[in-house]
């Protein structure tokens, strides 16, 4: 079987290349995802799938049959969002959309979804169960997959796995990482309020800009001090706002940030953990405070049986020399994860590294791709979707 695979990947290399072209050169922002979407689902109809639009507002579902002996159900997700960057590549396909880019490879992932989908419906034979393809909106603003899920995209769904591109493995080879992947992602805002006054009198006044300079080293320092180092918390803050005029004592500073952190319990305990640093450096200094800590996705966590059945299914195809295991997970963040809470799953990375220019990182305005490696994620995809029928 993976033969056949292989060999319908490949007769198909040229057009999903040319697809993947077609999505590159017309990115589309979170939420607005409308040709991008008709693009997608005219492919998957051309294909004898059955295909619903609109389902997560701009999202894609299509469902290639299987045989029925088989209950389970296995989902494929792919997401195929852009970024508000301004395409550098110079490449003659790059963004034709001013000020938009596909920077996270979106392009790709929604290539090897579609070549995935392409790949299996050409097989013939069906497979014992059904496979559901997502194809999702909005990953960029860690939307879209609430978004599939409450429209049903994951009723009945037994397994589910995903793919990203990774720009620092050779292009070519797949990444496998167990257990955590990428980190829990939440955003901070809080208010430091103290009490105005002449900028040559402090003692009359309670320095909001001060005392927010004290929260914030504290929080700091107290992550090495009180946190497990094997479990890291890394607390960003991004943005502050506060003040009127140089002489004038600030009554509000407002301070904007992200947390992220890899383990669940970890993550469950940070928003007391960090308004208890807060409320003490506030009352120590008499000002009060407001906090609103709001939770964004979860770690993904990958699933130990489906991701050995990806790194089985990746050794067969290519060899040892093209699978790495990732000793270290990202504290970037995913909404894939949102997904697993439906059902277990895995994600792979994607090798995309060039070797004749520079490489950049994922959300460059240079980002770009090795083009062969769209080949070894179709294959890798479809061939662990066809062993997880036979995986037990």
């Amino acid at each position: 079987m993976l033969s056949r695979i292989k060999d319908i990947a490949a007769k198909l290399a040229p057009r999903l290349i040319e697809i993947r072209r077609h999505i590159h050169s017309r990115p589309e922002l979170s939420g607005q995802e409308y040709k991008t979407a008709a693009y997608v689902a005219g492919v998957l109809s051309s294909c004898g799938l059955h295909v619903q639009e609109l389902v997560g507002k701009t999202g894609v579902v299509a469902e290639l049959a299987g045989a029925s002996t088989d209950s389970r159900l296995l989902a494929i997700r792919a997401d195929m969002d852009a970024l508000p960057i301004q395409e550098q590549t110079h490449l003659e396909f790059a963004s034709q959309q001013p000020g938009i880019m596909h920077a996270c490879g979106h392009d790709v992932h929604t290539t090897v979804g579609l070549g995935t989908a392409m790949v299996l419906a050409e097989l013939g034979d069906p497979l014992p169960g059904s496979i559901r393809f997502l194809f999702q909106p909005a990953e960029e603003t860690a939307q879209g997959a609430g978004w599939m899920i409450r429209d049903g995209a994951m009723n009945n769904v037994s397994a589910i796995l995903g793919v990203h591109v990774f720009p620092t493995i050779p292009g070519g080879s797949i990444g496998i990482r167990y257990g955590a992947l990428t980190a829990a992602a939440d955003d901070l805002e809080l208010t430091i309020i103290g009490e105005s006054g002449h900028g040559a009198r402090p003692h009359e006044a309670i320095d909001a800009i001060w005392i927010a300079a004290q929260v914030i080293t504290t929080l700091q320092q107290a992550i090495s001090r009180t946190h497990n180092p094997l479990r890291p918390v890394v607390l960003t803050i991004g943005q502050i706002q506060g003040g009127r005029a140089p002489n004038v004592i600030a009554d509000q500073v407002r301070l904007l940030g992200t947390v992220r952190s890899l383990h669940p319990e970890t993550s469950a305990a940070l928003p007391e953990w960090i308004e208890s640093i807060v409320s003490s450096v506030c009352k120590m200094y008499g000002a009060k405070y407001v906090m609103d800590y709001r939770r964004g996705v979860p770690s993904v966590q990958n699933d130990p049986v489906l991701t050995q059945l990806t790194e089985s299914a990746a050794i067969e195809a290519w060899g040892n020399s093209r699978v790495q295991m990732l000793y270290e997970p990202s504290l970037g963040a995913e909404d894939f994860s949102l997904y697993l809470e439906h059902a277990p799953g895995t994600m792979f990375r994607l090798g995309v590294a060039v070797t004749d220019r520079p490489n950049y990182p994922l959300h460059h305005p240079q980002f770009h791709v090795d083009e062969s490696a769209i080949l070894t994620g179709v294959v890798t995809m479809a061939y662990s979707a066809y062993k997880y029928w036979f995986h037990r």
